[in-house]
């Protein structure tokens, strides 16, 4: 009995780093990526009116990003040129925000160490050796 649970949860395991392994997560929704800025930007000491300000414009901008993501993912032949561009101009907007909110030091914070913090780490080798 043991040995037949003890296979069924390493089949489990097994199951779950294989899907993983080829990509299956999933998107955090809005909610969690500002949690997620909310920790980081703690050390920037914002009173809370200065932080309901900033969550109005990360949820604006997290809502334009996966607005346009769609709208170019479901055009036909997705550009990847096209959607960076778009995203350096969405960032570019909700930094122009981030500025009237922020203090020139907490804005250098925020693009010099949270942002980049914030930004998903890939692997020195491109991800090729994931299996060996």
């Amino acid at each position: 009995m043991k040995t037949k649970i003890l296979l069924i949860a390493v089949a489990l395991v097994a199951g779950t780093l294989a899907t993983n392994a080829q990509g299956g997560f999933t998107r955090r929704t809005i909610e969690e990526r500002v949690k997620a800025i909310d920790e980081k930007i703690g050390t920037l000491n914002l009173e809370k009116a200065k932080k309901d300000q900033a969550d109005t414009v990360f949820i604006q901008y997290f809502k334009a990003v996966d607005a346009k993501r769609e709208e170019i993912m479901n055009s036909g032949s997705p550009d990847r040129e096209k959607m960076r561009a778009e995203m350096q101009k969405l960032s570019g907007d909700r930094d122009d925000k981030l500025k009237n909110i922020f203090t020139n030091d907490q804005f250098k914070k925020w693009k010099d160490e949270i942002e980049p913090s914030l930004r998903p780490q890939r692997p020195k080798d491109g991800g090729r050796n994931r299996g060996s």
